[in-house]
């Protein structure tokens, strides 16, 4: 990373979620890609400067990982990716698909945290 790069740019993280309508490779696909685009949109992402992801999904989806549907859709094969499945807690949101991206950008930027559907109800300080 050039000097320039570092003084105009920092790493993020950025966390989100989301949860698919059910357990089939097409509904995780339909969650994922709308995660992914808001938020790239939500935060004017460029998609070279989203170093790495990391899903979490509930027990209850296991159809497909979620990173390979990101890395699809999405444009972002040059991207880390990581599948992990959540910790079960009981009465948690069914269906449930979380991110954590790195990200770089310039250090005033305000961050907008993706939570959709019924993962919005995790975070309603950030809905």
């Amino acid at each position: 990373m050039s000097e320039k790069m570092k003084d105009d740019l920092k790493i993020i993280f950025i966390r989100g979620a989301t949860t698919a309508s059910g357990n089939s490779v097409r509904e995780i696909e339909v969650a994922v890609v709308e995660l992914i685009d808001e938020l790239i949109a939500r935060n004017n992402l460029i998609k070279t400067n989203i170093l790495s992801i990391t899903f979490t999904s509930t027990k209850d989806l296991d159809a497909c990982f979620p990173a390979s549907i990101a890395r699809k859709f999405n444009g972002l094969d040059s991207v880390a990716f990581l599948d992990c499945q959540q910790m079960y807690v009981s009465n948690d949101v069914d269906f449930c698909i979380r991110i954590m991206a790195q990200v770089l950008l310039p250090p005033n930027n305000s961050i907008k945290h993706p939570y959709l559907r019924g993962a919005a109800k995790l975070r309603t300080d950030r809905c």
